[in-house]
């Protein structure tokens, strides 16, 4: 008797679509929040873009550099930029990391800082276009990354035959 179970295939390398989807839904998330801000200057909106800059960096070389993909395109083409710049790491240690919800917390500042400061203005001047800003962000951010990563990021990423981390800590199960 087949195995009631469907198995799920993963890609080895992501389609193009799928990376310039998960893509743009980041690169969305930084404009946001960089309109957010700009009404407090330049300055403001550069160090929120050198914060965005830094937790990318970051990822590529903690993360990317142990992955499945590296050197490969995974669904946010990460994989490939960090073979090109960073030494591939030990897919091991991949699999055996743990992280918390507390080590989430500087990714997570891509949203908030926008949308705190998005308040503060708003408090100091109420305007329904950085209202509905402050809104969509938060919408983006948190709908948005949840559809990239269950509908294929996730849904089709080798590394979770491994191992995850990330999978450990969104499981529900």
């Amino acid at each position: 008797m087949n195995n009631p179970e469907k198995t799920i295939k993963t890609f080895s390398s992501y389609p193009l679509r799928y990376v310039l989807l998960s893509n743009a839904l980041s690169l969305s998330i930084y404009a946001l929040g960089a309109v957010i801000i700009a009404p407090v200057g330049w300055w403001a909106v550069g160090l929120y873009l050198l914060l965005c800059l830094g937790l990318e960096v970051n990822v590529l070389a903690r993360s990317c550099v142990d992955c499945a993909y590296y050197g490969k395109t995974c669904a946010f083409g990460k994989g490939r930029v960090c073979g090109l710049f960073f030494n591939r790491g030990d897919p091991a240690r991949f699999a055996a990391r743990e992280i918390s919800w507390t080590a989430l917390i500087p990714d997570f500042m891509v949203f908030l800082i926008p949308a705190v400061v998005g308040v503060v203005l708003l408090v100091m001047d109420f305007v329904w276009w950085r209202a509905a800003l402050i809104g969509l962000l938060l919408a983006v951010s948190f709908a948005g990354n949840a559809a990239v990563r269950s509908s294929f990021a996730c849904k089709y990423c080798k590394q979770r035959e491994t191992g995850c981390p990330a999978e450990k800590l969104f499981s529900k199960k």
